[in-house]
């Protein structure tokens, strides 16, 4: 572990550690990347504030979305367990440019949403994944309460990131 510099470029969340792994330091690390190996692919990974960067020594697979890595500065158990729900992060600057009909979970956080007829609904408060694929989690218009939108086309059909806008369709549940 080590401070990395001063860096004014936007942050993207690749991972976060949920624990320890075994009794040599290892950590395990649920991977917001397409391939969870490539959470080690884009440089050393920042801690939410910055302050403290993490250097991926060995990575291997840990089932799922996740894997088991040694971090260089983490030696021991109780070590790698203080990091548990420690948010990775890398600059926006060194991850491939999207392709279309792609976007980073930060594209679409704080997107305003509309319906089909252009009304306002809300605004796209995070993105969700427990295991079958993101749903936007909506805050809707004027209010506190927050509803789910599986993020396919069915439901929404259009992302104008340069707008900031997001086209959704409502599920209706009840049919």
């Amino acid at each position: 572990m080590s401070v990395p510099p001063n860096d004014s470029d936007e942050r993207v969340l690749l991972g976060r550690i949920t624990g320890a792994h075994g009794l040599k330091g290892e950590v395990k690390i649920a991977t917001f990347t397409a391939e969870p190996d490539d959470v080690a692919a884009y440089g050393p990974l920042a801690s939410a504030d910055g302050s403290v960067t993490f250097e991926i020594a060995s990575l291997r697979h840990g089932g799922g979305s996740s894997v088991i890595a040694r971090l260089r500065g983490v030696a021991d158990r109780n070590a790698a367990e203080a990091l548990r729900g420690t948010d990775l992060f890398v600059p926006r600057s060194v991850l491939p440019p999207a392709d279309e009909d792609e976007f980073y979970h930060s594209d679409l956080i704080g997107l305003s949403a509309v319906s089909l007829d252009g009304e306002p609904l809300g605004e796209v408060v995070s993105v969700q994944n427990f295991g079958a694929g993101d749903m936007l989690e909506l805050r809707q218009l004027g209010g506190r309460q927050t509803q789910l939108i599986p993020f396919e086309s069915a439901y929404v059909p259009k992302v104008d990131i340069e707008a900031k806008r997001i086209t959704i369709v409502i599920p209706n549940y009840e049919k």
